[in-house]
C-alpha cells in the first residue's frame, strides 16, 4: 500500500495533525480539491452554491476526523466517500425543504422544466441522485463497482444495476431530444 515516509499525503496530514499547520492544510487543500469541486458539483446536479457547500463540509469533516483514518485507502478516496456523505445529507435536506414548499405552493405541481437544447451534463443533472452518484463514480471518475459499493454503502450489484438503470435512462432522454429536434426541423 503506501509508504509511510513517501507519501506526499500523509506526511502533511502529519504535519497537520502535530501543529495544525494552516500551510498544510492549504496544501491538502490545493492538492485534492480541484479533483473533488467537480465531482460535487456533478452529484449535486450542476448547482454551484450546493456544491461547495458539500466540499466545504467535507473538509470541515475532514478536519475533524483526520486522526483516526488509518490509510486503509488513500486520501482523496476517503475525502471523496466524506463528499458522498455530505452530497447525500444536502439532497435530503434540500428534498425536504421541496417537499415543504410543494404542501404550501400547489402550483409548482403543474410547471415542468423545457427539455429544449438539453446536453449531457444537463440530462445527467436530471437523473436521480443514486443513478447520478454511481453513473459518475464509475464512467467519470473511474471507480470499480466494487469501490463505489463501499463508498455508497451499497453491494456492488446494486452499483451495476444503478448503472445500467443511469445509462438507458441517459439513452433514452438523448434520444428523446434527438427524436423532438428531427420533428421540429420537420416541421
Amino acid at each position: 500500500m503506501h509508504q509511510l515516509f513517501g507519501n506526499p499525503d500523509q506526511r502533511l496530514v502529519r504535519r497537520f495533525l502535530r501543529s495544525r499547520s494552516e500551510r498544510a492544510f492549504r496544501q491538502l487543500y490545493r492538492r485534492h480539491t480541484p479533483v473533488l469541486y467537480p465531482l460535487a458539483l456533478r452529484l449535486v446536479g450542476g448547482v454551484e452554491a450546493d456544491a461547495h457547500d458539500a466540499l466545504q463540509e467535507t473538509w470541515v469533516r475532514a478536519c475533524n476526523t483526520l486522526v483516526r483514518f488509518e490509510w486503509k485507502s488513500s486520501l482523496r478516496t476517503w475525502l471523496t466517500g466524506i463528499l458522498i456523505n455530505c452530497v447525500r445529507e444536502g439532497n435530503r435536506q434540500r428534498q425536504r425543504l421541496k417537499e415543504e414548499e410543494l404542501l404550501d405552493d400547489d402550483s409548482a405541481l403543474v410547471s415542468s422544466p423545457s427539455q429544449a437544447g438539453l446536453d449531457l451534463e444537463q440530462v445527467i443533472e436530471r437523473l436521480p441522485p443514486g443513478y447520478r452518484h454511481v453513473l459518475t463514480l464509475h464512467d467519470i471518475e473511474g471507480y470499480t463497482h466494487e469501490e463505489i459499493g463501499a463508498l455508497l454503502e451499497i453491494t456492488a450489484g446494486t452499483s451495476k444495476s444503478q448503472l445500467y438503470q443511469a445509462r438507458k435512462a441517459l439513452r433514452a432522454a438523448l434520444q428523446g431530444e434527438s427524436h423532438n429536434e428531427q420533428r421540429n426541423r420537420g416541421a
